[in-house]
């Protein structure tokens, strides 16, 4: 699974650091591995949402996402328990069930059970506008927002209601409402895990969150009664496989890698690349139709977003000076 824009806040300490005393040098820029790690994050993750749609053909949303994660998260406490790390604490597990009810209970399930009836390249473009939410939610806890930071979460939410107008959203009010949902839930879990309600450090963080999330998930399923088609289509349990695999446990270590060795920048510009892999997959892979009105749409939130993130940099840089 792509994590939709927001530090954590088992990292979010080093990573100030990294940001604001390191630079990603022209030697870092010639490694094969962080290379690699940066089109992971930039390609798996813009192609999970178009795989998410694939997987619905047998794995109902709720099912898909509460499974996908918690084989994650088991196989991560194998690895927890191999390298003999320590285990979250109660408190930290206290934080994980609200953190994980919020980003992927709610961010990533509604996320799926909108996929039912809007394209997934519309899907990912709606998502986009999250760090400008994010600012605007962080206001009581954290720096007030710069000129130009204001005027790319402007730009932002204006593409997206301007996307909610098309036919993809338009003929679905319930993804519409989902989505909104999905990225509200998302983002006041990642302002709660890095202000009031911080997780695990490390790896053990990001298992509990994806245990909690992943039986919140399966509860939700269980209540709302999902039928889960079995045996699955084989496309269906690869594309289910792949975001494991793929999008959970290769991806998100990439991102790791990234956060570790990169600066800020770059290892959190995925959330730039991300719409545009999955609009295009969707177009040609996944036959979706995508309106004139809604590419106009989608550039706006685009540029919107790329004048956010320039305007973080710059503000970052001054405070840094």
């Amino acid at each position: 699974m792509r994590p939709l824009p927001g530090t954590r806040a088992c990292v979010a300490r080093p990573l100030r650091r990294v940001a604001s005393t390191s630079a990603l040098s022209l030697r870092a820029w010639r490694s094969p591995r962080l290379v690699g790690c940066l089109l992971a994050t930039w390609l798996i993750w813009g192609s999970t949402y178009l795989v998410i749609r694939f997987a619905l053909v047998s794995f109902p949303p709720f099912f898909q996402m509460g499974s996908r994660f918690l084989v994650a998260a088991l196989i991560l406490l194998i690895y927890l328990r191999w390298v003999r790390a320590p285990l979250p604490t109660p408190r930290e597990w206290r934080n994980a069930l609200l953190v994980g009810t919020l980003m992927l209970g709610c961010g990533m399930g509604l996320t799926a059970y909108a996929e039912q009836s809007v394209a997934s390249g519309l899907v990912v473009v709606f998502i986009a506008v999250v760090p400008a939410l994010t600012i605007l939610m962080a206001l009581p806890f954290g720096p007030r927002p710069s000129r130009s930071e204001v005027l790319g979460i402007a730009l932002a939410l204006l593409g997206v209601l301007w996307l909610a107008r098309g036919s993809g959203f338009g003929t679905s009010p319930t993804g519409l409402v989902a989505m909104a949902l999905a990225s509200l839930g998302w983002c006041l879990g990642s302002i709660l895990s890095q202000y009031r309600f911080q997780l695990a450090r490390g790896i053990a963080g990001f298992f509990s969150e994806m245990l909690c999330g992943g039986a919140v998930l399966l509860v939700l399923s269980l209540l709302m009664r999902e039928s889960v088609q079995w045996p699955p289509q084989a496309s269906a349990a690869l594309a289910w496989l792949y975001l494991v695999v793929f999008g959970s446990l290769i991806a998100f270590t990439a991102y790791m890698t990234l956060l570790a060795q990169t600066r800020l920048a770059v290892s959190t510009s995925y959330t730039l690349v991300n719409p545009l892999v999955a609009l295009l997959l969707g177009v040609t892979v996944g036959h979706e139709t995508v309106t004139a009105h809604e590419w106009w749409a989608a550039t706006l939130v685009l540029l919107g977003v790329v004048v956010l993130f320039v305007g973080k940099q710059a503000a970052a840089k001054r405070r840094h000076a």
